[in-house]
Order: C-alpha cells, then sequence, then structure tokens
C-alpha cells in the first residue's frame, strides 16, 4: 500500500497529469480508500494525504463520469473519516479544507448524494464530533445554485432541493451531540426567513435534550444566528426555556422537603451558574446588535404576564447598557404597577376570578431575582439598586398640599403605589444583606435622601434605614463613618425625619462608643440652634439617650417598651460601661435638658412627653427627674392655703407685640409629674418586699414624693372650689381668636380644662374606690364641663371651629380602665363607690367621647398622647378591653333606656359605643390587621359560642349581633327609627364583613342577609339607603356578578321616578324596598358608580384579549385552530355589556334625575361608548389577523345597542335639554322651586359639555362599526338608526315657541311678585 501512496505522491509533484491518470484508472476503489485512509492516519508527516487529494482531484476531471463518480468516492469516504474521531485535528481540517475548495466543481447529482449523506448521517447520529460539518454550507449552497436535479420521478431546481432538505433535517429527530455543531454549521448556510424560522423553533426544542452546560454554548451560537433574524423567536426560547427550568427545579425542592428527598435532576447552583453565563452571551449580542436589543424591549413589553426571574435578570443586566437603561426601568416600573392593579382588580370582583386565573406576581419575580442573584451574578447587582431606589422614589409617598409634610405612620401597604415602593425597599434590603460590594452604595442613597429630601415624606426611607438597622446592624457599623456624616445634619432636618433616624440607630448607640460621641457633640449644638425643630432634635436625641443608657439598678427593660429591641446586638452593655459612667453620663444629660424648661412651649411639651418613658427605662434617674418636675411645677403652684386659684396662669403665657403665646404648657407638666408620681408609687408598693435602697435614699425620695402628694391634693381641694371668675374665664369672657384677651382666654381654658382632666385621673387612681374621692372627681368634672360648655357655646357664634374640643389629656390605659369600672365592674365593694360616677349621666358621655377621640387619634396617626401611647402592645391591649366594654355597654342596655338622650340633638351613649367600635375595628384593619382575630377573642362575653377557636367563626359571631341590633331597628315603627345609629351598625358590618373569605359559607349568609334587609326594609332615608346598598353591592360583588343585580335595582328606580315620557306607565317590579320615591336619587348615583366598576373590569378584560392576540399571532397555527369556537372571555364581555346595556335602558328612561344625577348618567353613557368603541376595534383587529364570521352574540349586543340604547339616549338628550325636570307640580311654590332646579341642571349641563362628549363618542362608535363591517362583510348598521338629534340648525318655530313661553313666565312671575312681596329675596337670589 506504501507503493500506491508513494506513486500517486510522486507523480503529483511531476505533474504528470496523464500518467497520474492512467496510474488512478488502474487502482481499484479499495486500494483508492485505503490509500487515502492509510496516509490520512498518518497526520502531517510529509503532508502526504494533501499530496494524494489533489493528486486525485487534479486527474478527476468533474465533465468525466469517471473522474465525477471518482471524487464522489473521495468525498463519501473523506467525510465518515473526519468523522471518525481517529485523525488528528490538523489533519482533519486540512482535508475539510480541500474537500470545501473542490465542491463547487462537483457535478449536481454528486452534490445532492454527498447533501443526502450529510442529512442520513446527522438523522442517525454520526455526527458527533461536528468537524466534517463545516463542509455542508458549502455543499449546500453549491447545491442551490444548480438550474435542475432529479428528485424522484420529477425534477427540483437546485434552491427547491435544498429546501427539501433542511425541511427533512429539521423535521427529524437530531442526536443532541451535534445540535450545537449544527447551529454553527447553518450560521453559514442562506436561509429564508420560513426556513430559518422553522430552524430556530427545532433548535429551541432541543433545549430540553441537552445536557444544562451544553446551554450556554448552544445559546452564544443561536444568538450568532440571530444575525439572520427571527430574534424575537430566539430570545423567547431562551427566557421559555429558563423559566421553564425555574418552575422545575421550585417544584423539586418543594416535593423534596415533603419527602426528606435530597437528589435534585437540577441542581439549583448549576442551574444559577448556567443562566448568569447565558444573561452574560445575550447581553454582550445586545451590546452588538441593537436590533437584537430592540425586539427584547418589545418582547417584554408585550408579555407582562410571562415574566420570570430570569426575563428580570436580564433586564437589568441590559440595563447596564447606556442607551437601554431608562428604557429598562420605565418598562419594571410599568411591569410592576400594573401587576400590583391587576392583582387588586381580580381580588374585588368574583366576575374577573371566574374568568381567568391568576396573573404571575411581577413582584415575585422580582425578589426572587433577588434571591437567585446571590449566585455570582455581579452584572444584576447594580441593576437591582437602581430599580429599588427607582421604585421608591416613583411611588413613595408624596407631600400634602401647599408642600406640607405629611408624615405620619402609614399602617399597611394597600395601594398599588404603596405596594410598590414597599417592593422597593424590599429589594434594597434583600441586596444590603446579599451583597457586601453594594452595602455602601445602598446606604449612603439612602442617607442622602433622608438629608436631601427635607421637603417630602421620608417615612419610606426611614423604614428602610430602621429594617437594615434591625436586620444587620453588626454590616451597618462597619458603615458607621457614613452615619457620623448624616448627624452634622441633624438640626436643619424635619423633626420627624430626626426621630425616625435616631430610633432606628438607637441599637447601635450602645455597641459604638465614637457613634455615641458623634451623637453627643451634635445634639449639644443642637441644643443652641436658632431653629426650634433644631432644639426640638436636640430634646428628641437626648431623650433617646437617656432611655438606652441604663444606670444599673435600673428595673429590668422587659418592664417598659422599646421599639426596636436592642437584643438584635449581642452585647454585655455593662462591660463597656460601667455603671458610674452611665449614671455621670445621664445626669450630664438632664442637666442639658434642664435648660429647656425655659424655652419655648413646643420644647417644653416633647420634655414632659419623653420623661415619663425616661423613667420608665431608667428608673434610677428618678430623683433628678422629680426633683426638676416639682421645681417647675412649683413655679406655677400657689403656695398660700388659702388663696385661689392654685395654680398661676399669667406666667404661663407670654406676648410678642400684639400676639399671645404659650409659654408654659401647665396641663402637660402636670400629666406628667402625675403619671411619673403614681408609676413611681406603683413601683415602690410592689418592691416593699426587696430591701435594696438605703436608707438615705428612701427618706430622700419620700421627700419629694410627699411634696408632690402635697402639691396636688391642695391643687385638688382647691380647684374644686374655684370658681371659672377665679380664672376670668366666666360666660361674659371673651374667646374670639381675633383679639390677644380672646387668644389669652382661649389658652387659659386649655389649661385648666387640661388641669382638671389630670386631677380627675390621679384622684381617679388615688382613691381606690372611694365614694367621698368619687364625688371630688364629680365636683372636678362639673367645673371642666362648665368650661367646656362656655366654650362650645362662644365658639359657636362665630364661625365653625377647626376642633370642637381640645384634646383629651387623660391617658389610654386611665380611660380604659374608667369604662370598664363604670360599665364591666360589678364587685360590691365598690358599687356604692362606683354610683356616684354612673349617676352622672354627663361623666359617662364624656368618658365615652374621650374614647372615640383616642380611637380617632390613633387611627389617624398610629399613636396616642400620653403615656404608652407610643407603645404598640399596650396601645393593642388596651383596644381590646375597650373593644369588650363597649361591645358589653351596647348589646346589654337597649336603646329605650335612653330615650330622654334622643330629645336633645347630640349623639345618644349607644352611638357613643357605636362610633367607639366602628372607629377601633377600622384602626384595627388598618394598623393591626394580623391582630383582628386576636380583637374577637378579647371581646369574652361570647363563651357560649361552641367555635371560639375560629377566628372565622368568632368574627361572624359578632357579625350576627350587630345584624340584631340593626334588624331590632328595623323592626320599629319609622318615626322610632335612628338613622345615625343605622348608619354606624351597617358601617360596622362592612368592616367587619371584609375580614369574611369570600368563599366561606359565613361570607354567603352574609350575602343573603343583606338582600334581605334590601328587600323589605322600606325607610325613606337616603344616607341609611346609600350605606345599605353600598353594603349589598361590596358584598356582591365578592360573590358573584352584579350586573344583574344593577339591573333590577335600575327597574326600581325607574319604577319610582317614573318615565321621561309622561304617557308611559311603568311596570312596578319592586326588587327592593329600600329603593323609594325619596332614596331612590341616592340608589340611582350608587348604580351609576358601579356601572363605572363593570366598565373598568370590561376595559381591562378586552385590553387583556388584545395583548393575547398579539403573542398569539407568534403562533397561528394554534390560534386557528380554537377559532372555530368562540373564546369564553369574549363572550364573557358580550354578555356582561348586554345586561349592563339592559340596566343603563332602564336609567336613561327614568325622569326626575337632579343634575348632578344627570351629568352623571351622560358621563357614563360617554363611558359605555367608548367602551363598546373598543371591543369594535377589537374584532376589527382580530379580522384583521383571523377573516372568520362575528360571533352571534357580539351581532345580538350590537343590535341590542342600536334599539335599546342609541334611540334612549337621544330622547333622554332631548329631554335633558328641554328642562321638563319637575314630573307635574301643581302647587305654585313647588313650580317655582321646580324652575329653580330646572334652571341650575341647564347651567350645569352647558358647563360639563356631557351632551357634546356623548354625541361624539356616540359618532366614533357608529365609524368603526362601519369599518367593521366593510372588515367582516356583515352589515352591523343596519341596527342602527340615526337620530334628528345629531340636526344642531335652529329651528325657527320652535325658538319662537320657547321666546313666547319665556315671555309669558316672566309676567306671571311678575304678578306672582307684585302679590307676595315676601318672596322677593327669595327671587333675587333665584336670578344670580
Amino acid at each position: 500500500m506504501r507503493a500506491e501512496m508513494d506513486k500517486i505522491i510522486s507523480l503529483s509533484d511531476e505533474d504528470s497529469t496523464t500518467e497520474l491518470q492512467m496510474y488512478l484508472s488502474s487502482l481499484s476503489n479499495d486500494k483508492l480508500i485505503t490509500a487515502i485512509t492509510n496516509s490520512a492516519l498518518k497526520g502531517k508527516v510529509g503532508n502526504t494525504i494533501k499530496g494524494i487529494l489533489k493528486g486525485e482531484f487534479s486527474c478527476s476531471p468533474p465533465n468525466s463520469s469517471e473522474g465525477s463518480s471518482r471524487r464522489l468516492l473521495v468525498y463519501q469516504h473523506c467525510i465518515p473519516l473526519c468523522e471518525s474521531g481517529d485523525l488528528q485535528t490538523e489533519v482533519a481540517a486540512d482535508i475539510i479544507g480541500l474537500l470545501m475548495l473542490e465542491a463547487r466543481s462537483l457535478s449536481g447529482p454528486c452534490l445532492a448524494q454527498l447533501a443526502s449523506l450529510f442529512v442520513d448521517a446527522i438523522k442517525v447520529g454520526k455526527m458527533g464530533s461536528g468537524k466534517s460539518l463545516e463542509l455542508f454550507p458549502t455543499i449546500l449552497t453549491a447545491l442551490a445554485a444548480c438550474e435542475t436535479l432529479s428528485y424522484g420521478k420529477g425534477e427540483l431546481s437546485g434552491e427547491e432541493y435544498k429546501k427539501q432538505l433542511i425541511n427533512s433535517l429539521c423535521s427529524s429527530r437530531w442526536d443532541p451531540q451535534c445540535v450545537i455543531h449544527l447551529t454553527t454549521m447553518f450560521r453559514d448556510v442562506p436561509l429564508s426567513s420560513e426556513e430559518l424560522q422553522f430552524l430556530v423553533e427545532k433548535i429551541v426544542r432541543m433545549f430540553t435534550k441537552l445536557d444544562l452546560q451544553e446551554i450556554p454554548p448552544l445559546v452564544y451560537q443561536l444568538l450568532l444566528l440571530s444575525a439572520k433574524g427571527c430574534k424575537r423567536q430566539v430570545l423567547d426560547g431562551i427566557i421559555s426555556y429558563f423559566k421553564d427550568q425555574d418552575i422545575r427545579q421550585k417544584e423539586e425542592q418543594k416535593h423534596g422537603e415533603t419527602l426528606d428527598l435530597e437528589v435534585q435532576s437540577i441542581p439549583q447552583d448549576q442551574l444559577r451558574h448556567v443562566e448568569g453565563t447565558v444573561i452574560l452571551h445575550v447581553v454582550f449580542a445586545i451590546r452588538l446588535d441593537h436590533e437584537l436589543g430592540r425586539e427584547f424591549m418589545k418582547s417584554f413589553k408585550t408579555s407582562y404576564g410571562d415574566v420570570c426571574p430570569f426575563s428580570v435578570a436580564l433586564l437589568l443586566s441590559v440595563a447596564r447598557i447606556q442607551r437601554y437603561e431608562e428604557q429598562v426601568f420605565d418598562l419594571l416600573k410599568g411591569a410592576v404597577i400594573k401587576s400590583f392593579k391587576d392583582e387588586q382588580l381580580l381580588k374585588g370582583s368574583k366576575f374577573l376570578q371566574d374568568l381567568l386565573p391568576g396573573n404571575c406576581s411581577v413582584a415575585q419575580m422580582i425578589l426572587e431575582t433577588v434571591k437567585n442573584s446571590v449566585f455570582g451574578w455581579d452584572h444584576v447587582t447594580q441593576g437591582l439598586v437602581q430599580l429599588g431606589f427607582f421604585l421608591m422614589d416613583t411611588f413613595g409617598p408624596k407631600p400634602g398640599p401647599f408642600g406640607k409634610n405629611t408624615e405620619g405612620s402609614l399602617g399597611v401597604a394597600r395601594t398599588p403605589t404603596q405596594l410598590a415602593c414597599k417592593l422597593g425597599g424590599q429589594v434594597l434590603l434583600q441586596g444590603f444583606k446579599i451583597h457586601e460590594p453594594i452595602r455602601g452604595d445602598i446606604l449612603e442613597q439612602v442617607l442622602n435622601r433622608l438629608v436631601t429630601k427635607t421637603a417630602s415624606p421620608v417615612s419610606h426611607y426611614l423604614e428602610l434605614f430602621s429594617d437594615i438597622a434591625v436586620s444587620a446592624p453588626m454590616i451597618l457599623l462597619e458603615s458607621s463613618s457614613k452615619v457620623t456624616e448624616t448627624f452634622d445634619h441633624l438640626s436643619h432636618l424635619p423633626l420627624s425625619t430626626v426621630q425616625g433616624l435616631l430610633k432606628a440607630i438607637q441599637p447601635l448607640l450602645k455597641v459604638s462608643m465614637s457613634l455615641k460621641d458623634a451623637l453627643i457633640l451634635v445634639l449639644r449644638k443642637a441644643m443652641f440652634s436658632s431653629q426650634l425643630d433644631g432644639r426640638k432634635s436636640a430634646v428628641t436625641g437626648f431623650l433617646l439617650l437617656l432611655k438606652n443608657f441604663k444606670v444599673l439598678g435600673s428595673l429590668a427593660s422587659s418592664q417598659c417598651s422599646q421599639a426596636v429591641s436592642s437584643s438584635q446586638v449581642q452585647v454585655d452593655v455593662h462591660s463597656r460601661y460601667n455603671s458610674a459612667a452611665n449614671e455621670a453620663f445621664c445626669l450630664e444629660i438632664l442637666s442639658s435638658l434642664r435648660r429647656c424648661l425655659g424655652q419655648q412651649a413646643d420644647v417644653r411639651l416633647m420634655l414632659y412627653e419623653g420623661f415619663y418613658d425616661v423613667l420608665r427605662r431608667n428608673s434610677q434617674l428618678a430623683s433628678s427627674i422629680m426633683q426638676t418636675l416639682l421645681l417647675q411645677l412649683k413655679r406655677y403652684y400657689e403656695p398660700e392655703q388659702d388663696l385661689l386659684p392654685p395654680l398661676k396662669l399669667e406666667p404661663c403665657i407670654t406676648a410678642h407685640g400684639d400676639q399671645v403665646y404659650l409659654q408654659e404648657p401647665l396641663a402637660h407638666l402636670v400629666s406628667c409629674t402625675v403619671h411619673c408620681l403614681l408609676w413611681l408609687k406603683n413601683t415602690q408598693q410592689s418592691s416593699n418586699s426587696n430591701a435594696g435602697d438605703s436608707d438615705d435614699d428612701e427618706e430622700e425620695e419620700e421627700g419629694y414624693l410627699s411634696d408632690l402628694q402635697t402639691v396636688l391634693e391642695s391643687t385638688t381641694r382647691r380647684m374644686i372650689k374655684c370658681e371659672l371668675e377665679d380664672f376670668e374665664l366666666d360666660k361674659s369672657a371673651e374667646f374670639s381668636t381675633g383679639s390677644s384677651v380672646g387668644v389669652k382666654n382661649n389658652i387659659y381654658a386649655v389649661l385648666v380644662m387640661g388641669v382638671y382632666e389630670i386631677l380627675m385621673e390621679y384622684n381617679f387612681i388615688k382613691a381606690k374606690y372611694n365614694k367621698s374621692c368619687f364625688e371630688e372627681i364629680i365636683e372636678l368634672f362639673t367645673r371642666y364641663h362648665k368650661l367646656s360648655e362656655i366654650l362650645k357655646d362662644k365658639s359657636g357664634k362665630g364661625r365653625i371651629p377647626s376642633h370642637k374640643t381640645p384634646r383629651s389629656l387623660l391617658s389610654m390605659g386611665f380611660i380604659s380602665t374608667l369604662i370598664t369600672a363604670l360599665f364591666r365592674d360589678n364587685s360590691q365593694s365598690r358599687e356604692e363607690a362606683l354610683s356616684v360616677l354612673r349617676s352622672n349621666g354627663e361623666f359617662v358621655r364624656y368618658a365615652l367621647s374621650v374614647v372615640v377621640q383616642k380611637i380617632q387619634q390613633l387611627e389617624e396617626t398610629g399613636h396616642t398622647d400620653g403615656p404608652d401611647g407610643q407603645n404598640t402592645e399596650r396601645t393593642f391591649r388596651f383596644l381590646c378591653d375597650m373593644t369588650s366594654v363597649l361591645m358589653w355597654r351596647y348589646t346589654n342596655i337597649p336603646s329605650v333606656v335612653e330615650e330622654a338622650g334622643k330629645k336633645e340633638k347630640r349623639s345618644s351613649l349607644a352611638q357613643l359605643c357605636l362610633e367607639g367600635l366602628l372607629r377601633i375595628f377600622t384602626a384595627c384593619q388598618q394598623r393591626y390587621p394580623d391582630k383582628m382575630p386576636q380583637l374577637f377573642s378579647a371581646m369574652d362575653f361570647a363563651d357560649n359560642d361552641p367555635n371560639q377557636d375560629d377566628a372565622t367563626e368568632r368574627n361572624y359571631f359578632y357579625i350576627r349581633q350587630f345584624q340584631r341590633a340593626l334588624f331590632a331597628q328595623l323592626s320599629g315603627a319609622e318615626e322610632d327609627f335612628n338613622s345615625k345609629e343605622a348608619q354606624l351598625l351597617v358601617s360596622i358590618l362592612s368592616v367587619l364583613s371584609q375580614q369574611l373569605n369570600p368563599s366561606s359559607k359565613q361570607f354567603v349568609q352574609m350575602v343573603n342577609w343583606t338582600v334581605k334587609v334590601c328587600k323589605e326594609a322600606s325607610f325613606e332615608d337616603s344616607a341609611f339607603c346609600k350605606g345599605l346598598l353600598s353594603l349589598l353591592v361590596n358584598l356582591h360583588v365578592l360573590y358573584k356578578n352584579p350586573v344583574s343585580l344593577l339591573l333590577e335595582l335600575s327597574q326600581d328606580i325607574h319604577s319610582k321616578l317614573g318615565d321621561i315620557d309622561q304617557d308611559v306607565e311603568v311596570e312596578n317590579p319592586s326588587h327592593f324596598a329600600i329603593v323609594n320615591i325619596k332614596t331612590a336619587t341616592t340608589a340611582a348615583l350608587l348604580v351609576l358608580s358601579q356601572v363605572v366598576r363593570v366598565l373598568d373590569e370590561v376595559d381591562w378584560l378586552i385590553a387583556t384579549k388584545k395583548n393575547q392576540m398579539i403573542s398569539d399571532q407568534l403562533g397561528t397555527a394554534e390560534a386557528t385552530q380554537a377559532a372555530d369556537q368562540q373564546d369564553p372571555v369574549e363572550k364573557a364581555v358580550t354578555l356582561q355589556l348586554g345586561t349592563l346595556l339592559t340596566a343603563i335602558n332602564e336609567m336613561v328612561q327614568t325622569a326626575r334625575l337632579p343634575g348632578a344625577c344627570t351629568i352623571s348618567l351622560l358621563r357614563e353613557l360617554s363611558r359605555t361608548y367608548t367602551t363598546l368603541t373598543t371591543l369594535v376595534k377589537y374584532y376589527i383587529q382580530k379580522c384583521a389577523s383571523r377573516p372568520g364570521a362575528l360571533p352571534t352574540r357580539f351581532e345580538k349586543l350590537i343590535k341590542l345597542s342600536g334599539s335599546h340604547l342609541t334611540p334612549p339616549c337621544y330622547n333622554f338628550i332631548t329631554y335633558a335639554q328641554s328642562g321638563d325636570m319637575s314630573g307635574g307640580a301643581d302647587d305654585k311654590r313647588k313650580k317655582r322651586r321646580a324652575e329653580v332646579n330646572t334652571t341650575a341642571s341647564a347651567k350645569l349641563l352647558r358647563e360639563t359639555k356631557a351632551i357634546p362628549n356623548l354625541i361624539f363618542s356616540i359618532e366614533q362608535y357608529e365609524k368603526y362599526l362601519i369599518t367593521l363591517s366593510k372588515k367582516s362583510k356583515v352589515n352591523l348598521m343596519q341596527y342602527m338608526k340615526l337620530s334628528t338629534s345629531r340636526d344642531f340648525r335652529i329651528n325657527a318655530a320652535t325658538l319662537d315657541a320657547a321666546l313666547q313661553e319665556q315671555d309669558n313666565s316672566q309676567e306671571e312671575t311678575t304678578e306672582s311678585q307684585d302679590r307676595e312681596e315676601t318672596q322677593e329675596p327669595k327671587q333675587k337670589k333665584r336670578k344670580q
């Protein structure tokens, strides 16, 4: 064999073509193949194989049959030889290179055979190494250039033949090993768009067959292939693959946890690393190919519903490319807010829930991306930080009117914007915990915003900073220098920001000496700030330090409240700071704070409000604090026992020019002193058994405590003796806020009332249920009440005041104890003393009104005044106690007992109880939503209820209590009906029903009960009707589709108010007795508001279907299969609009609707036509993409709109413009009133432009109907009847008649004015 090889090479080198040709002809095919094989196996030695192949090709002319067959033989042998893996890489490359050079000279049939050889080899999986595949594109290109080729029994052009081959190849099974090679190979093959799409679909399908590690190189090749086209399919294929892998991995993890399996088919870390690599490949490709980037953005925009953690990560990585940054964050912002809005819409509608499954939560996907980024996704982390701040900046709370900063705890995030802002905070918090490199950036940006955004609320940034400090305190300490820099700006920041910031860092102050020292320096400077807020900030900071740096010997901190527990920082405070240092430190701070007692009232007030908490947390400072308070109190205390009043009010005010200001909040000073004294007395009694203190300390303590008690007892005794004249506050005193005397008297009155309240609280607790002490309390209250009534009378004469009564200074804990004693205390030993309080009706009313006031403050601000007002746990416990008492009081003492109270123009005690309960339930739902079951279980009089452990059952038990109360109201005569109480009951039922699960049997019972009440109750009370119908509709929406209910209500309204055509007699269906002649207008407004809600849902469904149609256009085959049967969503939309049109038809024919109701009806009619137009546009789009017959139901809807909506619409417009809204008034006075109403309604119609807008909406609807008729070849306009209302020309005859009528009415008016002179002012008022 060696001889043949040498002979071929020598002849080839000598250029003896004829001899070589003769020699090759003499060799058999086997020998030739053997020679090629052996020379190839020898490798690069002497380039033997190149010589043999060159010689063979040079002596094998392609135009001769022998030469052609020999060439084919060489190709057929070399291709498998290169794939075998026996050759060196360089040798195989040389062979393929030579074959590629000679390929174009092959004949058509040879090329066809070679192409078939490749296809067959690929089908059976013999192209594992992929070395010879480089030759395939050259063969296919040469094949496409052939004019004709025989194919079966006929002939095909080369291009068609190539298409058949590619089709056959893509339809066959591929060996997973050759997928990457094939993808690489097809990059060099010219492909049509159909072939490319077919190929991309095939490669994407092969993803699941490949090993995970092979995905990144395949994606890389696929992205290179996408330069030819099909960019969208490539990106969608990659994203959907990883989305499926994520879902599969999550399910395996979930099942693994339940089955205790550790084996996973997809290891999580491996999957995340592969995803990270693929993201880098895609981002690199987008950098080079901006068309790919544009397609990716389009793809994300049209498929919000298919968002997954991988696509979010990819999008955030693309944001690093500057040209896409803004677009990416806008897309994500839109996706987040749309997702939250969709969730809210779905949650609030049973109709939508039944129709569509729950969409994927974009927020959840973003949070999962944060979690996944821990696997080395450094290219994603910066995008996450930007996204977090972008969401918080965009959706954070906004400043109030006139730039007013409306800070304060907002409770639980509920609206889409609040949820989006909260999501931004979660992203940043999780990112801070996971990724060390971005911590400094996050912290710096948060602190910068706290310092710079002084004009906007920063509560969301404070919450984030607080969460960082609580969850990662030691990490935060590493960046303490940034926090220290922020301290320099404290005196210039709003007080609420300072409070939040200091509260957040309080756990760190105990473990970082430098942080504490820096803060003290700043606070000392702030104490002398020229700005009031700066000094208040200093007080806040010093009080915080006093609370946190305990002196040894103080009571355990478990007895006191702390918003952020310092237990998160595991360190022994006393190992760092000894007790002597702490004590000296605290006393130094107290001496600084004493300076505040000479400053403005606001600064003093903060000090008084903070001392109680300091004392509770640092009881060793009691001596200093109490002596400070005693000295301050003695400044205003009259020591002479015979002199009245006991307190000097003049030093409490200061004048500046004509203005009078409060200088000393005396009532708060007394309040602080009393609460501190009571707490000390209480702890003293409880610790009497422990002899821990020295005798000197005890004597000192007894000294100032007895001094304080003496002062308070003397003050009580003398305040009872005082008359209002002693304070210069009798009935003749001036209280107008326009003069300095009036302002001074108002300040005095508020101070005196506050002192009376504090003395009442002090004496109640000190009395220990002593009858004579309780009589003293009533004496104090009598004077308080007298002054309160004077203030009310005086302020009532002027303009209505913003606050009817000053905020009560009674503490939340005391008022809870007081009402429990008044209503629930049954012990015999206390009955005599308590009867003194119970017998005073005004005192009981006062106690309940304070309860309502305190809960209202809690609802609005999240905290209350006084001790424990900031402590959420204690506040909630007080709420539970109050709820139990108020519930017992309302359900056990019937309203009949309070008949005397009804004659007065004020709320009965039962109403006050109900108002308190309503506010408690609302506040609890807003502030403590997770604790509602705890609140129900605290209402302890349901001992006989068998299902107490079930929260739903407990809730429903109380719902039944209120239902009975409302039923009792409705069962009585109409003159006994208490509208205000009934409204409160409905409001409470509305709040409690929100706690029921819509799928529970209790919810269904609630719906049925509400329907029953609405059907039977026939009271003519608009406010009650509005509340009850609102409850009905809100429940109904969560139970089933509400349009049938709206139709029934519309029919009732139509029958009660009559028809616009007076000759038509309307049937009286009487579905709901609550809708009557007096309440029909209220019901009409409610129905119209619900029409908006239904139209919103329909619009949302149509928009969802449009998006789905766009994405379906990519997969037309599947869409065509389903085209025969109508989509369930389309069917539901058509039926919904059909029923709604019938309801609106009733409303449009209703007479005597007032102006506002008419405007609302016209606006909703316009909106209805807009929605119908949107539906028509949807079908136009559908016809364009998929021609076919329109659904029968849709045609019926168009017919219904033409018969039952448009003609009555035009009639209603004519009726509204004619002003015939009186409904036939015989009496002249009624006629005049009707004229006034008509004029007002006509003016309102002119100003709002409601009618032109409605006409335009109808025109647009009909315009698009014409377009749809042309597209669908169905004449839809046959159902539409053109109206003469479109003709806006002036009709001369009608104008003359109207002018004549106006002249007549003016003459009549003049005559009536002459006869009735007393009516003249009213007529003037009407003419205006």
